[in-house]
């Protein structure tokens, strides 16, 4: 499985562009890889409520739960269903809105710099063999077409942001998804 990158696109993703996002600090480039979980409503899987969540049509009177999250504009980069399938909201060139507050090695407001990445998925349930290869394919892209992308530059939210979020949670095979990036020769 491989990908290929055009004007900051995924040839192959499905895109969903969000108008959550704007651009990077002059000079900025993507040098760090945060990985999230997401589901909604939680712990519910397919639909389209994520991407009607980042495109800022989500109905927040459709489940209990959404008031909770009701008039927050949010992104990620990309998406990695459950299914294996590939959603892209937007450009890896521009900054998505999905780090909030974080600080990544004494540097803050990690969306200047990262990508986002949202596994369909919660900090309990076990991701699937299929996110685990696109997750790999898609980070030896990135780390290709962006050289600051390596292996001690790829953490969950929960190392940039410790007070305030847990994914991808303790469900994530964090040796798995290392081993699988040296083994296909994409990172070291």
């Amino acid at each position: 499985m491989s990908y290929t990158l055009e004007n900051g696109w995924i040839a192959e993703a499905k895109p969903v562009p969000s108008p959550n996002f704007g651009p990077r600090p002059c000079g900025c480039e993507p040098e760090l890889l945060v990985i999230h979980n997401i589901s909604l409503p939680p712990g519910q899987y397919g639909g389209n409520c994520i991407e009607r969540f980042f495109t800022n049509c989500l109905d927040w009177q459709e489940h209990e739960y959404f008031s909770e999250i009701e008039g927050l504009q949010v992104s990620s980069h990309l998406l990695i269903r459950r299914t294996g399938e590939l959603v892209q909201f937007v450009s890896l060139l521009d900054r998505a809105w999905h780090a909030g507050k974080s600080c990544f090695e004494g540097r803050y407001e990690c969306n200047d710099f990262s990508i986002g990445v949202e596994l369909e998925g919660t900090d309990d349930d076990r991701y699937t063999d299929s996110q685990y290869e696109v997750l790999q394919a898609v980070t030896t892209l990135l780390s290709k077409h962006f050289s600051g992308i390596q292996l001690n530059s790829i953490v969950g939210h929960c190392d940039i942001a410790p007070e305030r979020k847990t994914d991808p949670g303790a469900s994530f095979d964090w040796s798995r998804y290392r081993s699988s990036l040296v083994d296909s020769g994409g990172l070291a």
